[in-house]
């Protein structure tokens, strides 16, 4: 067997998800002939007790701040500089905070394989200076002229890694022959993965979800019953259909019934960091930034900043009022409406035949 004509594959991302599919991945490799053992992880580097995280991982074969408990396999390397991680990659694999998606891809602009492929598990959108919005995805591939799919799904890093649930995710890539090898990949006995060709939809349904499960933890806070949850799922999803509808045309409806769709939407407004933070701004009178601070260990959140920029954009588009559950979320985040006008929102919309797919295939 030629090494050098095996694909490597790195991970940019190292918090609780980034790792958990970096474990995965890592063992995934050593039972797949097309693939190198070796598999790179690029970490921010902290220091924990006066040794480098790095370091940590390296030795320890743990990530002990973001996937305490859980070993990596030895054929893990982290790595704090990105561009070591990525250089000979043939799949890099983005895991980072949406925020940094920017700066990263000017880091490792012009020192990446020509041919390398690229998979976004981010979930969040960045503002364009037009006044609209971009896709993750989009950015990846136009800044570093290589193709980009995603991977978005109802999973929860602590319950992939625990490994006794059944978990699902969605691969949006148009090419099969690349999406199976994708899909083997990523898939374990406990993650299940399925292939659609509608990349656009899957990125989108990833982060309108997070403003929804927002919204549902602030009926939590405010001690509302499962009814006003129930509606505000059902709202949420309307919106979300309808925002593919509007402004990405020629998506497909089923999509939006894939793991990344209602089922990742519910288990988000159920469970997950942006409803837990979200349900404590409204308790705590705490700023959403003082909670990210004190209740994610160092993680961030995607719901209120996901809120801004499609607010953003709505605003600029004039379509605020066919987005009003969408919109108050965002008022509400920012502090330009109390979570009491949340309750009238949901009661004003409730029964309404909000959502009437006009661009959307079957």
């Amino acid at each position: 067997m030629n090494v050098k004509k095996l694909k490597r594959v790195c991970i940019l991302g190292s918090g609780g998800w980034g790792s958990v599919i970096a474990r995965i991945i890592a063992r995934n490799v050593l039972s797949m002939s097309k693939f190198h053992p070796k598999v790179t992880m690029y970490v921010f580097e902290e220091f924990l007790d006066g040794r480098k995280l790095t370091e940590i991982i390296n030795k320890e074969h743990e990530n002990v701040k973001y996937c305490k408990g859980y070993q990596f396999t030895h054929n893990l390397v982290a790595l704090s500089d990105p561009v070591e991680t990525a250089k000979n990659a043939d799949y890099i694999i983005f895991v980072t905070p949406h925020q940094f998606i920017d700066s990263l891809c000017k880091t490792l602009h012009g020192k990446i394989k020509p041919r390398a492929v690229a998979i976004s598990l981010i979930k969040g959108f960045e503002v364009k200076n037009t006044g609209g919005i971009d896709l993750i995805s989009h950015i990846i591939s136009k800044k570093l002229n290589i193709p980009c799919h995603v991977l978005m799904g109802a999973n929860i890093a602590s319950e992939v890694v625990e490994e006794k649930k059944h978990c699902t995710s969605t691969l949006g890539c148009k090419n099969s022959k690349r999406g199976a090898i994708l899909k083997e990949l990523f898939e374990t006995e406990h993650l299940r993965i399925t292939v659609v060709a509608d990349e656009d939809t899957v990125e989108i349904c990833g982060a309108l979800k997070n403003i929804v499960a927002t919204g549902a933890g602030f009926v939590d806070g405010l001690g509302l019953d499962n009814r006003m949850k129930e509606a505000i799922i059902r709202l949420g999803f309307l919106e979300m259909i309808k925002f593919v509808d509007y402004f990405y045309p020629g998506g497909r409806i089923s999509t939006f019934f894939e793991s990344c769709g209602i089922e990742d939407l519910i288990v988000t407004s159920y469970a997950g960091r942006n409803r837990k933070c979200a349900a404590a701004f409204i308790t705590s009178g705490k700023s959403i930034k003082q909670l990210e601070k004190e209740m994610l260990n160092g993680q961030m959140l995607q719901g209120p900043p996901t809120a801004e920029e499609v607010g953003y954009m709505l605003k600029n588009e004039n379509m605020t009022h066919h987005f009003p559950l969408f919109t108050v979320i965002d008022q509400i985040c920012q502090g330009q409406t109390p979570a009491s006008d949340l309750t009238r929102c949901i009661e004003s919309n409730i029964g309404k035949r909000t959502c009437t797919p006009k661009n959307l295939k079957p």
